[in-house]
């Protein structure tokens, strides 16, 4: 079943158009990455998905509705810009909150403790928002949108002000809550865990969707366009390629349309480098950013 579809939602302010005609969906126990630059709509895109803001044209669907009171009580929303009470105690914060969703208090209350232990906060169950640092607001403001239970969760840079070390913590909460067919969508700028957690990426570039579907087959999709060498002698420039990275012996390269691993392999022989290794390796999803963001002028 589909938790969340997008159907050609778009949205226009004044003459800059935010979001272009468009349509996704997720299933359920599934992660997808939303990416792209800054200023490609993903922040829009997830507020048309909660209702925040209406789009111009198209539709979301939520659990197959539209969106209603219903619907609400049943995604966890961790927006871009974050808002706890900061004169109020994290435990009550977190109790008062849960308790728009319907939870009773005292189940509420069990529950919130139990995942501030989880997420290494139950000392500062206590403390107040304010005494809290950067990136321990961000972890309480996480357990605030997943206190009740949701089966969608649509997280906003879910990693920004984070630690490695809470980096971690928060990808083994979701990939938990995946684990219990909890659905989730993120929006970050973050590669890294994307590869490492989603299921399905959509990257938007000016609004519009420019890469869609499973991570598994877009990656083996844009196999042919990334090269790993390993080599001897002083790495020549290169023409016709997005990016080259050479450094101890090894290169790293991302083709553009316009050129072939043969004429990277003629450049590299032509120019008396030496080389030991030569072939087409499975991009990381930075790679095919890079791609994609070099085909479109980004």
């Amino acid at each position: 079943m589909n938790v969340v579809e997008t159907h050609g939602i778009s949205k226009i302010y004044g003459r800059n158009i935010i979001v272009d005609n468009l349509s996704l969906s997720l299933e359920q126990g599934q992660i997808m990455g939303l990416i792209g630059p800054n200023g490609a709509g993903k922040t829009t895109t997830l507020r048309m998905m909660m209702d925040i803001i209406k789009p111009d044209s198209g539709k979301v669907l939520i659990l197959g509705e539209q969106m209603n009171a219903d619907a609400q009580n049943h995604i966890g929303y961790l927006p871009e810009e974050r808002g706890l009470y900061r004169k109020q105690k994290i435990i009550d914060s977190l109790v008062y909150l849960a308790s728009l969703k319907g939870m009773n208090p005292s189940v509420a209350r069990a529950k919130a403790l139990e995942l501030l232990e989880k997420v290494g906060l139950s000392a500062h169950a206590e403390k107040k928002i304010e005494q809290l640092s950067h990136g321990m607001g961000q972890l309480v403001q996480l357990v605030s949108a997943i206190l009740h239970d949701p089966v969608l969760m649509i997280i906003d840079e879910p990693f920004n002000g984070l630690d490695p070390v809470n980096v971690q913590l928060v990808k083994n909460l979701m990939l938990e809550l995946r684990s219990k067919n909890k659905s989730l969508i993120l929006s970050t700028h973050r590669m890294n865990e994307v590869e490492e957690m989603c299921d399905r990426v959509c990257m938007l570039n000016k609004g519009q969707q420019v890469l869609y579907g499973n991570l598994v087959d877009i990656k083996n999709r844009y196999r042919s366009n990334t090269l790993e060498v390993d080599y001897e002698g002083e790495f020549p420039p290169l023409d016709k390629v997005l990016d080259a990275k050479a450094a101890s012996g090894k290169a790293h390269i991302i083709l553009n349309g316009n050129t072939t691993a043969q004429n990277v392999l003629v450049q590299l022989v032509n120019s008396g480098l030496i080389i030991h290794r030569f072939e087409i390796a499975t991009p990381t999803l930075n790679d095919i950013f890079i791609s994609i963001a070099g085909k479109k002028n980004v």
